[in-house]
């Protein structure tokens, strides 16, 4: 029998070893986390502006649990992004097995949030609380990317601790690699969530068009 290993117990160093998983840091390999994004109506600037202010309502008591990232952050940004329609669907707590190429050791966990069109997965969302640093997540976020069954295509990630916004994207075609965005965080100056929903809406412009 196959060992299996939790996805949250994943290294980068463990990724790059058994899926020959690389950086890539040019910055063509991701535009889609850096270009001019989509125009912000001045609704949807009052509405971030309020999710913002929410979040530092909550962290007078930290920390802020997963489950209310989920509820104050995450869903008004999927929302305003457009992901709760057609052609876009939703899934929580999906589960996910991939399997070392050299070992047979079986990774297995749960994405918590899963958009997917056409079983084309546009953003795996790993949530944490509020004190939990983003960079920690980003092996099991990548774990979970990976695991996309359509390897032909890229898979785009996003990890959410509430403050905190990071962006990756994978492929594994015809070899493994992935990038990172900058991090968006809600401690910036001005509001760093209008950067966020233009990226998100920017990804599903992308996959809508496959």
């Amino acid at each position: 029998m196959s060992p299996v290993l939790p996805a949250n117990r994943v290294t980068l160093r463990s990724l790059k070893q058994q899926l020959g998983l690389q950086f890539n840091p040019d910055p063509q390999f991701f535009p889609e986390g850096s270009q001019t994004h989509p125009h912000l109506t001045e609704l949807e600037r009052q509405l971030l502006d309020r999710v913002k202010d929410n979040f530092w309502a909550l962290m007078e008591d930290p920390p802020m649990l997963e489950n209310s990232v989920k509820m104050v952050v995450l869903a008004p940004l999927l929302d305003l992004a457009g992901f709760y329609r057609k052609p876009f669907h939703i899934e929580t707590e999906t589960s996910i097995t991939l399997e070392m190429e050299d070992d047979g050791t079986v990774i297995q966990g749960r994405i918590d949030v899963l958009v997917q069109k056409n079983r084309l997965w546009l953003l795996v969302i790993e949530s944490k609380c509020s004190d939990f640093s983003v960079t920690r997540a980003i092996p099991q976020a990548l774990t979970y990317m990976l695991g996309n069954p359509e390897s032909d295509r890229p898979t785009y990630g996003a990890i959410v601790n509430g403050n905190e916004f990071l962006f990756l994207k994978a492929i594994r075609q015809p070899t493994s690699q992935y990038s990172n965005s900058r991090l968006f965080s809600l401690l910036n100056p001005g509001n760093d969530l209008y950067e966020v929903l233009q990226v998100l809406k920017q990804l599903g412009q992308v996959v809508v068009r496959w």
